[in-house]
């Protein structure tokens, strides 16, 4: 019986704090639809034998199939599969609607694209109070090298791999707290994005454009016929003004042409600027390569998350024009 001075809400939000993954649980009932759930209660219990558990309230409407039935299939979702999380986790509608199932050992729906995968079979079953606990055997698993979707405090999220050991940038005994240190986030968010446009430098050279022009390029790329101030306004975030002997450099070299105060790219400049694009791809591959997928991603989040929150009402360089 719950105690009266126990807290259901504040014992929950407790349990939230523990970093889960996100699972979808499918099995096919007796008339052969198709049922599958979103849970987070998803846990290994032994390698010899294997076997895996999670548990199902006992006021879900699909219980009676898991338990009438023999087999179910976990899935450890990806990050691109937040959606399909959502869907599972929701009522009435039909949630295989569009999803091209894989092929599996069993009559239980095999979902594509996740992380992992297992296929299961009913061990046996504990009572857990008010959810049931099913322990399964695994017949046959999977993976992939898709970083996976994780969940929490009430909300998803996105893992980033922590070294054993802390990074650093020196071998050198870290100097006083009153001094500059590596790890004051300006020195790394500025050094990692020269670092990165570094390895643009032999593009840009090879085009005889500096990094200003190269932003300008980028701008015009995108929201092209933009007069001096509205090229200006889009690239305050870098620090540099754009000045009219900028434009005459990209004029000169055929990259840009100037029509009523409004500059356009000619078809030199789109090739130029396209080629850009490509390099700074390849370096991003490379970035993500040595990262790793499910790093890179964290990485994008946290700054766009930086840059939303630090966003001094630089207009949107993608929003269609009115």
């Amino acid at each position: 019986m719950t105690q009266p001075s126990f807290d259901p809400k504040a014992f929950r939000a407790a349990l939230g704090t523990f970093t889960t993954g996100v699972t979808i649980i499918t099995a096919q009932a007796a008339d052969g639809s198709q049922v599958g759930i979103t849970a987070n209660s998803f846990n290994s219990v032994s390698l010899d034998p294997p076997l895996v558990l999670w548990s199902l309230a006992k006021s879900a409407m699909s219980l009676p199939v898991f338990t009438d039935g023999t087999y179910w299939n976990v899935h450890v979702l990806s990050v691109d599969q937040e959606p399909l999380s959502g869907r599972f986790a929701s009522r009435g509608e039909d949630k295989f609607a569009g999803i091209a199932l894989d092929d599996g050992m069993t009559c239980a729906p095999l979902l594509p694209n996740c992380t992992a995968r297992f296929q299961c079979r009913t061990a046996f079953t504990h009572d857990g109070g008010d959810h049931l606990i099913f322990i399964g055997e695994v017949l046959g698993f999977d993976q992939s090298d898709r970083p996976p979707l994780v969940y929490q405090s009430g909300q998803y999220a996105l893992t980033a791999r922590k070294p054993r050991e802390e990074v650093r940038l020196t071998k050198a005994e870290p100097p006083p707290e009153c001094s500059y240190t590596e790890d004051l986030l300006g020195y790394l968010l500025g050094r990692a994005h020269f670092q990165m446009v570094n390895r643009l430098q032999g593009l840009l050279q090879d085009q005889h454009l500096d990094q200003a022009q190269f932003f300008i390029l980028s701008v015009l790329c995108i929201r092209d016929r933009l007069t001096l101030d509205e090229i200006n306004a889009y690239i305050g975030y870098t620090g540099h003004r754009v000045d009219p002997s900028d434009m005459q450099v990209l004029m000169a070299g055929g990259h840009v042409v100037i029509e009523k105060e409004r500059y356009r790219l000619t078809a030199d400049g789109r090739e130029a600027s396209l080629h850009q694009i490509a390099q700074a791809k390849a370096v991003e591959e490379d970035l993500v390569q040595t990262l790793g997928l499910g790093d890179a991603l964290a990485l994008k989040l946290l700054l766009k998350r930086l840059i939303e929150r630090t966003d001094p009402g630089l207009p949107d360089l993608w929003a269609v024009s009115a």
